[in-house]
């Protein structure tokens, strides 16, 4: 066998020729997935855990970066005397940028490597961020611009993350290792919040959005540190650069990595046409993203609102309650990296957008009511997030396994894409419901919270059928090379 060492074949075949040694190499004829055995059953090492770790650090600060932007609007709009449609192209660049870098991060990190998308777009993001915070006062238009830099960036990373650690995870760890990978996004958003309330007073605008260069830090080290995607890697061909980062990652000497016999490319990755070519891949992942992310980014946008309006409390005061469910997002997220383990990536994902759906609708007919002096719609929004919002840890990883690597990473940036466009499509809709023209935060009304929530429930069902539609069940199989 291709992946027996060479001390073993010597053990076993030791009375054979050299000559005759050679022959039997010659024909045998492994594949890919025969080779990756040997780190398949291999341990985690030390390098792996580094690599996760700077996986952590990276995607948290890039969504907490993200996130900034909100918050320091809310100083620079009246400072700066902008108009709603100046303030509007400020806070929905990032947006746009993200939605372009999804597409571009995924078709990159298919040609030139997971590794070289993460630490660049890192890079690209950081540098966005640090401009930011050396503009002079009033240029909307040059933040704006650097903002698009910024989400253009920092998507562009994380459509390559994700592949990476599905990849570089040995099966038996790979559902739960990939789930809770997209807990610290919730960490990140929160910090978000967190140092704009503490350090705004303090260091002023341009030091907060200075913050958002931290992950030229772990983008560097990333670039020193972390392997490249040994099966992506083996998709191109590159076998012997697989050897290298298949010790690299496992922590031996080069040579006592079995090189296989020469493995042509199963595919080069091409266009990102190839994915329309699966039309039923393609639709599912379209519309799971865009009916997921409405919904979910339709409650938070409209909760706070809503909120204060039938407890007749402050904004302020309603965003306390929201902790709740951040924190009620963040369990969720570490429930749908166990629920898997036991019942699948595709029975999760049923569980998780059908209860969304439920949530939805039971607000659509009870929000107005209260139990024991407690809103019904509070108790039902906190109780939603760790399901409409912490479904996500098991849908993005989720996306990657179904694709074969050479398809990988633009999978992932089609979800990512649509993602982006359910996150403009929720705010644009509910304004259309509540009839007003401020399409970035519209303004609740009592006569649209029930169409509204109508509305994102069937966003979520329509999720749910594409879910129910396609019938693969990745968890605990390997992956596919080409």
């Amino acid at each position: 066998m291709a992946d027996v060492s060479l001390d073993a074949q010597g053990a076993v075949q030791g009375s054979i020729s050299g000559g005759i040694r050679q022959a039997a190499q010659d024909r045998a004829k492994p594949d890919a997935q025969d080779w990756i055995s040997g780190i398949e059953q291999s341990n985690l090492t030390p390098r792996y855990y580094l690599t996760i770790a700077l996986l952590v650090l990276q995607e948290m600060f890039e969504f907490y970066d993200f996130f900034l932007v909100g918050y320091l609007v809310s100083v620079l709009a009246p400072g700066w005397h902008l108009t709603y449609g100046q303030s509007a192209v400020m806070l929905l660049s990032s947006g746009v940028g993200a939605i372009a870098g999804s597409l571009a991060g995924g078709l990159l990190a298919d040609r030139v490597g997971r590794k070289k998308m993460i630490w660049g777009g890192g890079l690209i993001f950081s540098l966005g961020a640090a401009g930011c915070a050396l503009i002079p006062e009033g240029a909307w238009i040059l933040f704006s611009i650097l903002r698009f830099v910024v989400g253009f960036g920092s998507i562009a990373a994380v459509t390559a993350q994700n592949p990476l650690v599905v990849e570089m995870t040995p099966t038996r760890y790979r559902t739960f290792v990939s789930s809770m990978m997209v807990a610290p996004v919730a960490l990140g958003t929160m910090f978000a919040a967190m140092i704009s309330a503490s350090l705004l007073p303090v260091i002023g605008w341009r030091g907060v959005a200075a913050t958002g260069a931290m992950p030229i830090v772990t983008s560097l080290l990333f670039a020193l540190i972390a392997p490249e995607s040994v099966r992506w890697l083996l998709s191109r061909g590159r076998n012997a650069d697989a050897r290298r980062e298949a010790a690299k990652l496992l922590g031996v000497a080069e040579a006592s990595i079995t090189l296989p016999n020469a493995i042509a490319p199963i595919r080069k990755p091409g266009s990102l046409s190839e994915l329309f070519q699966d039309q039923k891949r393609f639709w599912w992942v379209v519309v799971i993203w865009t009916g997921i992310s409405t919904g979910t980014y339709g409650v938070i946008l409209w909760g706070p609102t809503i909120l204060s309006q039938l407890l007749k409390i402050t904004a302020h005061e309603a965003a306390h309650y929201f902790v709740y469910a951040s924190v009620a997002s963040i369990l969720g997220r570490m429930l749908f990296s166990v629920l898997p383990l036991y019942i699948g990536r595709r029975s999760s994902a049923l569980v998780g957008t059908f209860i969304s759906v439920l949530v939805m609708l039971a607000i659509f007919a009870f929000y107005r009511e209260f139990i024991a002096g407690w809103s019904v719609f509070a108790l039902l929004v906190i109780f939603g997030a760790a399901f409409y919002s912490g479904s996500f840890s098991n849908m993005s990883p989720y996306v990657v396994e179904v694709f074969p690597v050479s398809l990988g990473a633009r999978a992932f940036g089609l979800a990512q894409a649509a993602n982006g466009v359910g996150k403009i499509l929720g705010p644009v809709c509910l304004a259309l419901i509540a009839g007003s023209n401020d399409v970035v935060s519209p303004k609740a009304t009592a006569d649209a919270i029930a169409p509204a929530f109508l509305f994102l429930a069937a966003c979520e069902f329509a999720a749910l059928i594409a879910i129910f539609a396609y019938r693969r069940e990745p968890h605990g199989k390997p992956m596919e090379i080409g």
